[in-house]
């Protein structure tokens, strides 16, 4: 899995995976801090959110222009700074009046405008350590990787909301609004760390940074090689066009996880468990899984005995950790609502080397779907997972909200759906996730004309950013129509896109 992989994949993998460690941080407790601090309806709590993912998204397209013409790394590097200058805004504790949610706004601006000249700018970077020859068979591979290390990230990042927040609520006596400043304040810390691995590990991938006269000698015969015809640029354009059109509604879906499916997971999920269930609620439990997963492929991959036999011993050790902490489980430990945003990245990190096997196999066989596929089958799954919601849903009473101590209306819990139906819900979305998003990076990156390169990976974050804007559907939704309904919604996009992929197969493979 990790073999014959560029040295620069793993060094930006981790940049990466430290910025995105600190934006999930925040994002965890996002929704219900708007509601909390700001007294906001879901609804309208529900348009800053999706408005704020979907201004993370859009500006990608402006930062690949910018890298275009002044260079992949110089945009990162900026983009870092001014991500930076936006989460210390965020951190500071300034109440719920007025100039509070202005300063909050500006915040968000400020993240959404660096996040775009960062996210997207790194991302063609990787891409760009696979058009050597001897790394070109590996693209796929590698950014299933890259998806996993981002992952990595958000993995931690709900229980670091949480335990940072209930710190600074027990421990230093801030009022449970002021406390959520906290947990945004862990992004400042985590750009720190993603900026020193950037240059700490800078060679490994220096040459794919652009913007340098030494840069553009270095490529020029491979642009050369590259030139394509302005018909075949048309087709590629077009091809990607079509792709970003369907990937719309598999985030405006995806994304209810921050926003519909949280709410859900606070009004209407049990706030306890207990038993083998309890410890699904633990990350670090979620760790040894990982470790057995990627030990028992070491197993069977590994090409000496003694690899073989620290892998054996991976699993005997992790395996021994779950069942000496299942032993120790009495009564039933509380459950909040933002962390059941970590079972999503966990799976991701958790099945990436499954699906690579599987991938791998077909591949080897002459039998692999084409990236187009992947999407479209990735669409059908996230369709599955808004089909269970909609049957568990059948029943269940409408959203309702109380005055609270300051008469402000907050969400009241009316219902203790077992945590299994999130739990299995976001594996599922997961699975789709992992035919759609990092084999949609992939096919961005090889089909992209070579001159647009940077405003094609912009295109797809623009797309995303649309999709985005649409999860503020989730939001209008909530209490206004039945939960069944609502998530019949999501299952009906989904399908209707998986629909049109199919129906456009043919053209989009043929830029393969």
């Amino acid at each position: 899995m990790f073999e014959n992989q560029p040295k620069g994949l793993y060094a930006l993998a981790l940049a990466n995976t430290g910025e995105r460690f600190g934006y999930y941080t925040m994002l965890a407790v996002f929704a219900l801090f708007l509601r909390a601090n700001y007294g906001l309806s879901p609804a309208v709590a529900g348009t800053i959110y999706s408005s704020f993912l979907m201004f993370v998204y859009f500006f990608p397209l402006f930062g690949g222009m910018l890298a275009d013409k002044f260079g992949f790394g110089k945009m990162v590097t900026t983009g870092i700074i001014i991500m930076f200058l936006g989460y210390v805004l965020l951190s500071i504790p300034l109440g719920g009046d007025t100039t509070a949610l202005v300063v909050m706004l500006g915040a968000l601006l400020l993240i959404g405008f660096g996040t775009g000249l960062f996210k997207g700018n790194l991302q063609v970077m990787v891409g760009d350590l696979y058009n050597d020859p001897k790394y070109a068979d590996k693209r796929d591979s590698g950014f299933s990787i890259f998806y996993m290390a981002i992952n990595i990230g958000a993995l931690f990042a709900p229980t670091a909301a949480i335990k940072i927040k209930e710190y600074a609520e027990q421990s230093l006596g801030y009022s449970s609004n002021d406390a959520y400043h906290f947990s945004f304040a862990v992004a400042c810390a985590s750009l720190i760390l993603s900026i020193a691995i950037y240059y700490l590990f800078r060679s490994t991938f220096r040459h794919t940074e652009g913007g340098t006269k030494k840069a553009g000698t270095a490529s020029s015969s491979a642009a050369a090689v590259e030139e394509l015809s302005k018909e075949e640029t048309k087709q590629r354009i077009v091809a990607l066009c079509l792709v970003f059109a369907v990937v719309i509604f598999f985030w405006m879906a995806f994304h209810q996880n921050g926003l519909s499916l949280t709410y859900f997971a606070d009004e209407f999920t049990a706030q306890t468990s207990s038993g083998l269930q309890s410890m699904a609620f633990d990350v670090w439990n979620l760790v040894l899984i990982i470790f057995i997963v990627y030990a028992g492929f070491a197993v069977f991959q590994s090409k000496t005995a003694k690899a073989r036999g620290i892998a054996a011993a991976v699993i005997v050790v992790a395996a021994g950790l779950l069942c000496y902490k299942y032993s120790l489980l009495s009564g039933s430990v509380d459950v909040s609502a933002p962390i059941f945003q970590q079972f999503n990245p966990f799976y991701v990190v958790a099945l990436t080397p499954v699906s690579m096997a599987i991938f791998g196999s077909l591949a080897a066989k002459g039998k692999e779907p084409s990236a187009p596929r992947k999407i479209a089958y990735g669409m059908i799954v996230a369709a599955v997972a808004y089909a269970l919601m909609a049957f568990a849903s059948f029943g269940l009473p409408m959203p309702q909200t109380a005055p609270g101590a300051d008469g402000e209306p907050v969400a009241v819990h009316v219902a203790d759906v077992t945590p299994n139906l999130l739990i299995t819900v976001y594996l599922v979305l997961t699975f789709g996730e992992l035919l759609l998003s990092p084999m949609g990076i992939s096919f961005v990156s090889k089909v992209a004309p070579p001159k647009y390169k940077g405003m094609m990976m912009g295109g797809w974050f623009v797309a995303t950013a649309i999709g985005n804007q649409l999860v503020v559907v989730g939001g209008l939704l909530w209490g206004a129509v039945p939960l069944w309904l609502c998530w019949s919604v999501f299952l009906g996009v989904c399908l209707v896109a998986a629909i049109f992929m199919f129906a456009m197969m043919k053209r989009l493979e043929k830029v393969c």
